[in-house]
């Protein structure tokens, strides 16, 4: 099984984080829909929801939160690996 892309996984760990897709859009400068459809698109690759869904909220499933956890760790050590690299050449 691939990766699944990072737009993916950064709008959905923005909308995990911030708890909705128009504030997960809003940060990240795209659409509600984009942010949806990469998030049921992450949902279809992965078999799993990923969140229970509410008229203006969401909540992660277990499965999401897992998710969300990972990610969060992972793109923070990115962002660490990134501004290590851009010291260096400073």
């Amino acid at each position: 099984m691939s990766l699944p892309s990072l737009s993916a996984l950064r709008a959905f760990e923005a909308a995990a984080r911030l708890g909705s897709f128009k504030a997960a859009a809003e940060a990240l400068h795209l659409s509600p829909t984009a942010v949806s459809h990469h998030i049921r698109g992450l949902e279809a690759q992965l078999g799993v929801s990923l969140f229970v869904r509410r008229t203006r909220a969401i909540a992660a499933t277990e499965a999401g939160l897992q998710l969300s956890q990972a990610a969060t760790r992972a793109f923070s050590e990115l962002e660490t690996a990134v501004a290590t690299l851009r010291d260096r050449e400073t």
